[in-house]
């Protein structure tokens, strides 16, 4: 799945990950491919899998799903 880095940078944030989301700024592509960027996902403390749950809605407290309902 496809997932904007704004997004993702979003999420790192909104969970107190700052240095995280800062280091991700720099070396994440604009369009983030979570299957081809696990690795880079990984080194970023971001599970592909809880986060393609919270971007299509799943799992508990809105999550990206909450941030790209905001979007929309």
């Amino acid at each position: 799945m496809n997932i904007d880095k704004d997004t993702i940078l979003q999420f790192l944030r909104g969970n107190g990950q700052h240095e995280q989301a800062d280091q991700a700024a720099q070396e994440l592509p604009d369009q983030v491919d979570t299957d081809q960027h696990a690795g880079l996902l990984s080194k970023f403390g971001v599970n592909p899998a809880e986060l393609i749950a919270k971007f299509t809605g799943g799992g508990s407290g809105g999550g990206l799903g909450g941030i790209i309902g905001k979007l929309l």
